[in-house]
């Protein structure tokens, strides 16, 4: 072991990201712990590859797979596992950057199988002028992530915008994931990561989450992250009902579960009523839903109707996952 071991492989799984993928596999290569950056190409048709291997630093730790067709994230990363030989396991989106220092900071702490920090998220539309410098490195807390807790700070609590626990990326253990036989979901497309994350909490990971800030995410209209369709609920509201049949689980981890698949469940149900009232009548929208479901969906079209109305927010500055 040298002073600065290189012991980490970068994940990032790409689709027609040829306008970022530079910045995120430049900002990889950056770090000293990092000793592979895996890009995936799941099936772009810009020009990503190239993108993503004109930023080689040629220190010969960056590898650009290319996937004929398009598997979706979860398949992708999958095959960066299967693929890498690092002992710890990073993501990065396509969009996103590292901070200076991310890993140095992340691995000076012990006792954990997966570890993961604070995020800001950067409006696309200001991200040129935004400046690392000014990142708020947080309180230096580390907090013990449990199953139950992780899940209810996935339940948005009133109007909060990309304020879930699913959204950390953190640095797992390898040996922990293999032990547990854990991989990605390649049947969701939408909270992969959240999936993972329960399933790794509940084969009993220890799951540290430090309050320091080392991971910079650009929030687009037209993410993944942004577009649910109802394909992607019905299958998190399957994935919700197969995490709450986990062996082991206690009582509130259970209660939790069961809190976050009627949440699912209610963003499904709104995601259909708008689908039948586009193909026809609104009536005809309400058929199947009892009296409790189609009252939350009156509730959800009002909030949708009152926030489309309300002026975009003066401030455009960064946001803070753990505020």
């Amino acid at each position: 072991m040298t002073d600065h071991p290189q012991d980490v492989c970068v994940v990032i799984a790409a689709m027609n990201a040829a306008a970022t993928i530079g910045r995120a596999v430049a900002s990889a290569l950056a770090e000293r712990r990092v000793a592979e950056v895996l890009v995936v190409d799941d099936g772009s048709i810009d020009e990503t590859p190239a993108a993503a291997r004109f930023v080689d630093d040629g220190s010969g730790r960056l590898r650009v797979i290319e996937l004929p067709v398009n598997g979706g994230p979860s398949a992708a990363r999958n095959r960066a596992f299967a693929e890498s030989r690092a002992p710890y396991l990073a993501i990065l989106d396509a969009d996103d950057f590292i901070l200076p220092g991310r890993f140095d900071r992340l691995m000076a702490i012990a006792g954990w199988d997966l570890i993961a920090d604070d995020i800001v998220f950067v409006r696309e539309d200001v991200a040129g002028d935004f400046d690392p410098a000014g990142v708020r490195r947080g309180s230096g807390v580390v907090e013990v992530l449990d199953l139950a807790g992780f899940v209810r700070r996935n339940i948005p609590a009133g109007p909060v915008q990309r304020g879930e626990l699913g959204f950390i990326k953190p640095v797992m253990r390898r040996a922990f994931l293999e032990q547990a036989g854990l991989a990605y979901d390649e049947t969701l497309r939408l909270a992969e990561d959240y999936a993972l994350y329960v399933r790794a909490l509940a084969a009993g990971a220890s799951f540290l989450l430090t309050h320091s800030c080392g991971y910079v995410a650009i929030e687009r209209a037209g993410s993944l992250s942004g577009r649910h369709g109802t394909a992607d609920l019905a299958a998190l509201v399957a994935e919700d009902e197969a995490l709450a049949r986990l062996p082991g689980l206690d009582r509130e981890a259970r209660g939790a579960l069961a809190a976050h698949r009627l949440h699912t469940q209610r963003k499904l149900d709104h995601r259909l009523f708008l689908d039948r009232r586009r193909e026809g009548t609104t009536f005809g929208a309400m058929t199947g839903f009892g009296p409790a479901a189609l009252a939350r969906i009156a509730a959800d079209v009002a909030r949708d109707k009152l926030a489309a109305r309300r002026p975009a927010p003066a401030d455009a500055g960064p946001r803070y996952l753990l505020g």
